[in-house]
């Protein structure tokens, strides 16, 4: 089992070489970069409840707005391939839906910042459409489509990326960051993970970055389903990685489930696994790859 990281209201919180996440006070500012809206709710609810209560800011910089989620784009449409306009839909109503979920979370409407990217196109952007344009296969989009999006218009290219990434944690100017690891399953988490990785490896770069996990392994977590009140478990993938756990109040648990409640979308066709991060722990590391491994699969 992980050890304990910082504790609940009351008790001290852990410090040194060994802690995954500082003490947090007011001069905190926590950005949460999430791949689609209700990862950053999975993964990190309790320290975004935790950061606001302690006077901190918490952000959330959404890379992608959900717009080819399979399953529900069968659920609405009736077919896995649905339409473009279809598709775009359904990225405005998770980005909807994201806004509500992370205002009971304590994020302010500054804090909610969508960059508008190909949901499933991200590790090609870090790849071989760097410079060339990408087309998303649901929306039809080469383009950022969403008027509400940090950068409207903006190209699907690896460099617009990663100028909207630079420009957007600059502007939120977090002390803290926390990423996916570049060693969970889904290829836009390992992306999101390689570019927090990539910042903060930038000399003189002076922002602390904690890495979280979603696409565990298989069956991970288990037992699927809401288990309040029970640990979550390291996910096979990330347990090199020695991940320390960040404990939540029974309180903060109920907060947590309410807000991955406003994601009606999701939770209609993926119910059980969104339930099973409902636990009385976080888990984050210090390190989003071990040692001995450089890329991701």
């Amino acid at each position: 089992m992980a050890a304990l990281a910082a504790a609940p209201p009351g008790a001290a919180a852990q410090s040194g070489p060994h802690a995954a996440l500082p003490g947090f006070d007011a001069a905190t500012r926590v950005l949460i970069v999430a791949p689609h809206p209700d990862d950053e709710t999975l993964c990190c609810a309790g320290v975004m409840q935790r950061v606001h209560d302690a006077g901190g800011q918490v952000s959330v910089l959404w890379l992608t707005s959900g717009d080819a989620s399979h399953l529900t784009l069968l659920l609405i449409g009736h077919t896995l391939f649905g339409n473009a306009a279809t598709a775009r839909a359904l990225g405005s109503r998770r980005m909807a839906e994201a806004r509500a979920a992370t205002a009971q979370l304590g994020v302010g409407p500054t804090g909610q910042v969508f960059l508008g990217y190909p949901d499933r196109g991200l590790l090609p952007l870090l790849g071989a459409f760097r410079s060339q344009t990408y087309t998303s296969a649901t929306t039809g989009a080469a383009r950022v489509p969403y008027s509400d999006a940090f950068g409207p218009g903006h190209p699907y290219t690896g460099e617009s990326l990663q100028r909207d990434f630079a420009e957007a944690v600059r502007q939120l100017a977090p002390t803290l960051i926390l990423a996916p690891s570049p060693l969970d399953a889904h290829p836009d988490h390992r992306a999101a993970g390689l570019l927090a990785a990539q910042m903060s490896a930038q000399p003189g770069s002076v922002i602390a970055v904690r890495y979280w996990i979603v696409h565990g392994g298989e069956g991970w977590p288990s037992p699927r389903g809401l288990n309040p009140g029970i640990p979550l478990s390291p996910a096979p993938r990330a347990a090199a990685l020695a991940p320390v756990a960040f404990a939540l109040t029974a309180a903060e648990e109920d907060r947590k489930l309410a807000a991955l409640q406003a994601y009606v979308t999701q939770m209609q066709v993926l119910g059980p696994f969104l339930l099973a991060f409902v636990r009385s722990t976080e888990l984050f590391s210090l390190r989003g790859e071990s040692p001995q491994r450089q890329q991701p699969d």
